[in-house]
């Protein structure tokens, strides 16, 4: 009788250990998904604080380009309220292009190209750049695991259970 009890729970506990086990990969795969963005934020504030130093160092030589430099100042300012992650990286995406032909359009004045400070801020977008690329791709593994994770069977029983949603890929091409 008592190995027909042990083995009665040992069948009736498997659920709840699988469910357990599942849960808990659930709440890692949402945790680098986090934090993966939370890198994302960093390099994306790191190239909006940047940009009014770009802006200023070429208004002084550009002046005619002023659309051009409230275009990007309002591209900042955009990417900054805004909360769907696909729509941040379309504004991400015009705001990179944007600085991109202003970068181009500073190649025009030799005194600029030359100047210190403006090389530096070239260096640093690249770097920014460089590192938000990797960012996104490593955001981007994390969110096709968890959505994986989140359709497939069995663990697709567990997340509705409790909540979770597919996250949003980060789509930005520099």
């Amino acid at each position: 009788m008592l190995q027909y009890l042990e083995i009665y729970l040992l069948v009736s506990g498997l659920p709840a250990v699988w469910a357990i086990v599942i849960y808990n990969l659930l709440v890692r795969d949402k945790n680098r998904v986090l934090t993966a963005w939370s890198d994302i934020d960093v390099q994306l504030k790191r190239r909006h604080d940047l940009i009014p130093k770009l802006v200023e160092a070429v208004k002084h030589y550009a002046d005619y380009e002023s659309t051009m430099l409230t275009h990007i100042t309002e591209l900042r300012q955009q990417s900054e309220t805004v909360a769907d992650i696909a729509r941040k990286g379309e504004v991400e995406q015009e705001l990179a292009g944007t600085v991109n032909k202003l970068l181009a359009i500073a190649e025009d004045y030799p005194d600029l190209k030359a100047s210190a400070s403006y090389l530096d801020l070239q260096r640093n977008l690249t770097d920014v750049e460089q590192q938000l690329q990797y960012a996104r791709r490593y955001y981007n593994g994390a969110v096709r695991n968890l959505n994986i994770r989140i359709e497939s069977f069995p663990d697709m029983l567990v997340a509705r259970l409790f909540g979770y949603r597919q996250a949003q890929f980060f789509q930005y091409e520099n």
